[in-house]
């Protein structure tokens, strides 16, 4: 299990990672390239940004050794790419610096879209919500994300405005796209809000507030699997349905949101045994995976499950999510992460089935539209090198 780090660090430690004194140090803060602040409790010692230490720092092990660096930065390493929508520290998400489970409280879904898109909530309308032509051509037998992309792939010819990728334009696109997903999820509804009307589709309006909050804490998480996904796609000029098309295609993934269908079957097995604890050590001493608790990033509990789990209302499944928590901590010493958390909400309010992976689907569009608007503007394809390890060609 990968332990988070701080968020900040302090001198001593931050010329240990860089390989300079303590003046170069200064002189990296006075031009603006490490942020630092006042360390807690004193008014003279400093401490410094992680993140921007470690940015410095992969710069120039890039200069010294680039395929070492890049091999190491694919897989839970450094940022690749620079990004200024979440930030992951002291064991919160913060959406362009406002904490996220702050926002699920007091804002709405689209106040949290525009923050993520344009950097402010009051924006203004972002458009009309499109017709359901394209979400009810798509069908309805196969799974959300299937109908999801079918739907995007119809709806994208007849969008004349696809294809404005200024940022502004992006954003109002990213709101019809929104709306379209809602439509193959909940259908056509006379709700005024995407929530509301999943929430009524699902015969919970009652609880509009919890899927509110749901789909707002999974509106991004940095640069994840579907995201980097979201910003290859968007590097190379294609359309934000594209950008959300391929989004989804990484977030069905079993390593990724299409985890949350196991996390089902979990909770249904377990949910028939009276061996909590029992249960949890007997699949370890198989040697099989449980999953649903712990997260590399946070080693003291997921936040965004903490959010959730606390606003379950008081039914047999919430008692039931609680208990499955405890014997996981009791077990294994993990919290539970939003996975989880979003398996327990979804059986909690008596939900159907993938209802999680849509909740989940739904909310990560808004932080892969941010994703893409970040994309055009930097107007760089991203195409990383191979390292070529195959048989070498006859001299």
């Amino acid at each position: 299990m990968r332990t988070a780090k701080p968020a900040w660090v302090d001198a001593k430690e931050a010329t240990a990672l860089l390989g300079v004194t303590r003046a170069t140090l200064y002189a990296y803060v006075s031009r603006g390239r490490i942020r630092s602040e006042s360390a807690p409790g004193s008014t003279r010692r400093r401490r410094y940004a992680r993140d921007d230490v470690e940015r410095l720092r992969a710069r120039t092990r890039e200069r010294r050794n680039p395929e070492k660096a890049a091999e190491q930065a694919l897989h839970w390493g450094l940022p690749i790419l620079e990004s200024a929508i979440t930030l992951i520290g002291d064991g919160r998400v913060y959406y362009r610096g406002r904490d996220a489970a702050e926002l699920a409280r007091t804002s709405s879904l689209a106040e949290v879209a525009a923050l993520i898109w344009t950097g402010k909530t009051d924006v203004g309308p972002l458009g009309e919500p499109p017709r359901a032509g394209a979400a009810a051509r798509a069908g309805a037998a196969a799974p959300f994300v299937a109908r999801a992309q079918a739907a995007l792939a119809l709806a994208a010819p007849e969008d004349p405005l696809a294809y404005d990728l200024r940022p502004h334009a992006v954003a109002r696109t990213g709101w019809r796209i929104l709306h379209q997903l809602a439509l193959v999820a909940a259908g056509s509804s006379s709700e005024p809000t995407i929530d509301a009307a999943l929430a009524a589709a699902w015969g919970v309006s009652r609880h509009v507030d919890l899927i509110r909050a749901a789909l707002i804490l999974c509106a991004d998480h940095e640069l994840n699997v579907s995201a980097f996904t979201a910003r290859c796609v968007a590097s190379a000029g294609s359309s934000p349905y594209a950008v959300v098309i391929a989004g989804l295609a990484a977030l069905e993934g079993t390593k990724h949101g299409g985890s949350t269908v196991r996390r089902e079957a979990f909770w249904d097995e377990r949910r028939r045994s009276a061996r909590l604890r029992g249960g949890f050590a007997d699949r370890l001493r198989r040697g099989e995976a449980i999953e649903g608790f712990g997260h590399p990033l946070y080693p003291r509990g997921d936040p965004r499950a903490t959010v959730l789990l606390a606003r379950l209302p008081k039914t047999k499944a919430a008692k039931y999510a609680r208990d499955l928590v405890s014997a996981a901590h009791d077990v294994l010493g993990e919290a539970p992460n939003v996975d989880f958390a979003l398996v327990a909400l979804a059986r909690a309010l008596g939900l159907p089935d993938g209802a999680a992976l849509t909740l989940f689907a739904i909310g990560r569009t808004i932080g892969w539209i941010g994703h893409a608007i970040e994309q055009y503007r930097q107007n760089a394809i991203i195409r990383p090198r191979a390292k070529y390890v195959g048989e070498n060609p006859p001299a």
